[in-house]
């Protein structure tokens, strides 16, 4: 990523001052986020001194509350348009941060969680649909494929989820409270720059009634397997906080390379996620690049599961882990912006916040029903390559599940040609 008198540039033209804007939002919610919801668990059980299970419960329901009402979101920011959404979500959020600071008591803290996950729900798909749309408006203008400033807007996330953590630490010295008044902080500042710089009225951008679009959401094919590929990645990549810290504890006896892993998932995405995009860009369509994507992520799995019967430790391993988290990323890099950047083509005029949320609810919709099955299988007594086997195949099999490009229909060249001709006539099918 290289810096430009007019801003960052993608590969192609300068990017526009919106999608500038809606970028850097994606960097600050999460600096904001992560310099929180890192140390929660730790502050439940121990400061608090919640149980393990109540603890659980906490972070599963702020889970619910963000990912599983991201349709709620998107549908909202197609009806309103997507400044009073986002600047409702950002106040939601400032207020759940400072609730979550001074909260005392259970019910309390998952008042504050429900609050905190909420304020996601309406303000990441509204942005996320807004950038995928003006994506999608540059490409068709010549400024250079729609992948490219997807791929930007993943980088920004990765970033903040680096920075944020390391702001948490340094502010934990003090207390629990201080992350959260800090984090509150960054909202304030994102709230105020909204309020100023974001449009009442983008251009192009229509409002709709939220009436009959969930029910042909629910008819679109195309779209469903989409989400059934994304959701089997999801399932695949939160392994990362399930099957990864079990292997890690094996090997090593603690938990603490954990951090480095992550970082070293965060460096990559920073560093490598623009050449990647852009390479894939020119070689592979939106399927292929999926695909590609879904392989690398099962490969990951399959390393661990040829290592396990040896049993390695120590530093040595620690090789099979890192080598899952590598692989995991680089198909993380190939998947992530192609899907957000796949939703504008499958979705119905006008209803990208609906579709754009949609994504994000019913792929988590599988990770919550996945990730039960996940946990029973990793503390099962079959041979312990078993696990990681049947976890590289769900996204080996989800490869079968992305969208093919829809049949071109038949058109005779000259209405009078007869009936025999056109139906053998060969057709291409356009690329996704």
């Amino acid at each position: 990523m290289t810096a430009h008198a007019a801003g960052p540039r993608t590969g192609g033209a300068p990017l526009s001052p919106l999608l500038r804007l809606l970028i850097l939002t994606q960097l600050a919610f999460n600096i904001g986020f992560f310099a929180v919801l890192p140390f929660l668990a730790e502050h439940l059980g121990q400061a608090m001194g919640m149980a393990g299970w109540l603890v659980g419960l906490v972070l599963g329901l702020r889970t619910f509350s963000q990912q599983g009402l991201f349709v709620v979101g998107g549908a909202l920011a197609d009806r309103y348009g997507i400044r009073p959404v986002v600047l409702a979500g950002c106040a939601l959020r400032i207020a759940g941060f400072v609730w979550l600071g001074h909260a005392e008591r259970t019910w309390a803290v998952i008042c504050a969680v429900l609050l905190i996950g909420f304020a996601a729900a309406l303000f990441s798909p509204a942005v996320e649909s807004e950038v995928a749309r003006q994506a999608v408006v540059r490409e068709e203008s010549g400024g250079g494929p729609r992948t490219r400033v997807l791929a930007l807007f993943t980088v920004a996330g990765q970033a903040g989820a680096f920075l944020g953590p390391l702001l948490g630490a340094l502010l934990l010295t003090a207390d629990f409270r201080t992350v959260c008044l800090a984090g509150a902080g960054i909202f304030v500042l994102v709230l105020a720059g909204h309020a100023r710089l974001l449009p009442q009225h983008i251009p192009g951008r229509d409002r709709r009634p939220v009436d009959s679009g969930a029910r042909n959401l629910l008819r679109n094919r195309r779209f469903l397997a989409l989400c059934c590929a994304y959701g089997a990645y999801l399932l695949a990549y939160n392994q990362l906080y399930l099957a990864l810290p079990a292997e890690v504890a094996r090997a090593t006896g603690s938990q603490a390379p954990l951090a480095w892993l992550f970082a070293l998932s965060s460096l990559l995405v920073v560093a490598a996620q623009l050449p990647v995009t852009r390479w894939a860009g020119r070689r592979l369509t939106h399927r292929r690049s999926m695909a590609a994507g879904l392989l690398l992520v099962a490969a990951g799995f399959a390393v661990v599961a040829a290592a396990r019967p040896a049993a390695p430790t120590g530093t040595a391993g620690l090789l099979p882990a890192a080598v899952f988290v590598v692989l995991l990323t680089l198909g993380q890099m190939l998947i992530a912006p192609v899907a957000r950047a796949w939703v504008p083509d499958l979705a119905e005029d006008g209803r990208l916040g609906l579709y754009t949320g949609a994504l994000s609810s019913l792929s988590g919709l599988i990770v919550l029903a996945g990730s039960a099955a996940t946990g029973t299988l990793l503390d099962s007594p079959l041979p312990q390559a078993v696990p990681w086997l049947v976890l590289a195949a769900v996204p080996a099999m989800a490869v079968a599940l992305l969208p093919r490009p829809p049949r071109a229909p038949r058109r005779p060249e000259h209405p009078d040609a007869p009936a025999t001709a056109r139906a053998h006539r060969p057709h291409k099918n356009p690329s996704p």
